[in-house]
């Protein structure tokens, strides 16, 4: 008998680790098929539900021709203030998805985002696989990027977070609820991180224009020159069939059905 509970004891802890294993293993690396034709990208199950629970959002209002341009900054390349002057001239809103390092190294830069009314969003402070770290972790890494910050422009935090390299698991979503953070993902991207990969203005032309949709969220880099020099073309030619650009707020204040007047 005892040999028989014994048995019985050690399936059920070998099968606990396996499930734990599993469970902390799992983890989602955003992607999509890219839109064409002006349809709307579509994630499926079980993603949809997920973000849904979460108020984590792709993409807006697939009946509106309103677009949202977004930002990953991990480092300076010499190119955002070209783009900043571009959305300046255009007047065009977009949220900044910062790091600790970009803060820290391109301070001045960071406040013309905040002089120009641009979003800053959460990108982590020190850009690692959220989806493997444990709950407090996961905080300390927003409150980190969130405390400096409001050290060095006085804004006093973030409130819109995205994982680095896009990579996350349920628990990033949880427990970015719980201290304030609205995760924003993307439906519009391209290969353009990689600074010293020159494809030329076309190809950024051509990815954005070809996947352009309604409701589309947009993910760039300003490392890329190829961005920096297509951006200014892609907003006036999206805007002549009819585009508008809106911001992160304007999205979420109609994705919970809030008017803003």
């Amino acid at each position: 008998m005892k040999k028989h509970i014994l048995g019985i004891s050690f399936v059920l802890v070998a099968t606990f680790i396996s499930f734990m294993s599993v469970a902390k293993a799992e983890e989602f690396h955003w992607g999509f098929k890219p839109s064409r034709n002006g349809e709307p990208v579509e994630i499926g199950e079980p993603l949809e539900s997920m973000l849904s629970k979460y108020g984590a959002i792709y993409k807006g209002n697939e009946e509106k021709k309103i677009v949202y341009l977004t930002f990953d900054n991990g480092y300076e390349n010499g190119y955002t203030e070209s783009i900043l002057n571009t959305l300046r001239e255009e007047k065009a809103p977009a949220t900044f998805f910062l790091t600790g390092h970009y803060l820290t190294s391109a301070t001045d830069l960071v406040k013309t985002m905040v002089k120009d009314g641009h979003i800053i969003g959460n990108h982590s402070y020190g850009h690692p696989n959220m989806a493997r770290l444990s709950a407090e972790e996961m905080k300390k890494e927003w409150k980190r990027f969130d405390d400096k910050l409001n050290e060095l422009t006085g804004v006093k935090r973030t409130y819109y977070a995205r994982p680095p390299e896009g990579i996350f698991n349920e628990e990033v979503l949880k427990v970015g609820n719980e201290v304030g953070y609205r995760h924003m993902f993307w439906s519009i991207a391209f290969k353009d991180w990689l600074k010293d990969e020159r494809r030329g203005a076309k190809y950024a032309y051509d990815a954005l224009m070809n996947q352009l949709h309604p409701g589309a969220i947009i993910l760039m880099h300003t490392v890329a020159q190829d961005n920096a020099e297509a951006i200014p073309q892609f907003i006036k030619d999206a805007k002549a069939q009819g585009y508008t650009f809106g911001s992160l707020d304007d999205l979420v204040l109609e994705y919970e059905k809030i008017s803003p007047y």
